[in-house]
């Protein structure tokens, strides 16, 4: 995995860590002013992995899987939780949030659907699961997750019925849902999917309820 990149407050001071995943064709840099700088929390400490190509995977999201595709999700998967694994174990009791975008969000997802308590929270920005309905895929139990997931309609390389799809997944694995589909939105992040990010950071970091959940 390339070099990942750490924004925000220091790993002792951090009430919160957020891991953003990017996307294909995507750098650490364009998370950083896409989502990191939008959200204006002095108390998060981001982790920003990198990927060792242009993106995590070759082939689109929705293509039928195959053993190249496989291994590379594989691979991708345990670069990112290898470096969650180490922040969890430097700081214990601070929770963590896995987001992602486009490609970096259906990484997400399938890590997710592998290491369901990986994360205390989720948002998968414009993202399906990687593969097609035939292909035998991972399905976990989340048992209450919080999950926001979001996609446009007519999104170019996320279509609608493949989120659908993954939105079935999520809720088969119980995950507490939250999700928006925004009409004729172009391929980047809303200022409503930023604002549902940052609440959810600052409830984690407060220790309050997410998505409407009973406390």
């Amino acid at each position: 995995m390339g070099k990942p990149l750490y924004h925000g407050a220091s790993l002792d001071d951090a009430e919160v860590l957020c891991i953003v995943v990017h996307g294909r064709n995507q750098t650490q840099a364009d998370m950083m002013t896409s989502i990191v700088e939008r959200l204006d929390l002095s108390q998060v400490r981001f982790v920003l992995p990198k990927s060792d190509d242009v993106g995590w995977y070759g082939a689109r999201a929705t293509d039928p899987l195959t053993d190249q595709t496989s291994k590379e999700v594989a691979a991708g998967l345990d670069q990112i939780s290898s470096l969650i694994k180490g922040f969890r174990a430097s700081a214990p009791e601070c929770p963590m949030l896995l987001c992602g975008f486009s490609q970096g969000a259906c990484m997400a997802a399938e890590l997710l659907m592998r290491q369901p308590t990986i994360a205390d929270a989720a948002c998968l920005l414009t993202a399906c699961r990687v593969g097609v309905d035939g292909d035998s895929l991972p399905l976990a139990q989340l048992d209450g997750l919080p999950v926001y997931t979001s996609c446009g309609d007519e999104d170019p390389w996320i279509p609608a019925d493949a989120f659908h799809r993954m939105l079935g997944d999520l809720t088969r694995a119980r995950a507490r849902i939250r999700t928006d589909m925004f009409p004729g939105r172009p391929h980047e992040i809303t200022d409503t999917e930023i604002s549902v990010v940052s609440d959810m950071l600052t409830s984690l970091a407060k220790k309050r309820p997410l998505l409407g959940s009973v406390a």
